[in-house]
């Protein structure tokens, strides 16, 4: 059974920082690019970042960039997301997924690209 389980999230003020970890089972986590993407209430999924397991590109929406680090661990078959820096408007649900093949991703911010995933966990950031 293919399992994406994300956790590390919570609230925390502004300046804070978090790191979101992604735990994948079920498939050969070497095949698939791993993104991050997040949903705010009242707005469309986006993607935050992604990272390939081909080659080890990461990449990253413009809003987090110098902020955000994504980073893997294949002998875990984790994915960490650190967060630093956090602004209120990060606040959404965050959710991991696998896609691509050979772990190389066509469009990666695409919602399709990706075949499985997680379940979510919450991130609030106050003021």
């Amino acid at each position: 059974e293919v399992q994406l389980v994300e956790s590390g999230g919570g609230l925390v003020q502004a300046g804070g920082s978090l790191r979101l970890s992604c735990a994948a089972s079920g498939f050969t986590f070497d095949d698939y690019a791993i993104g991050w993407f997040r949903q705010a209430p009242g707005k469309e999924r986006e993607g935050v970042s992604c990272i390939s397991s081909s080659d080890g590109s990461t990449y990253y929406l413009d809003s987090v960039k110098g902020r955000f680090t994504i980073s893997s661990d294949n002998a875990k078959n984790t994915v960490y997301l650190q967060m630093n820096s956090l602004k209120p408007e990060d606040t959404a649900v965050y959710y991991c997924a696998a896609g691509g093949t050979g772990g190389v991703i066509g469009i990666w911010t695409r919602l399709y690209e990706y075949d499985y995933w997680g379940q979510g966990t919450q991130v609030t950031v106050s003021s």
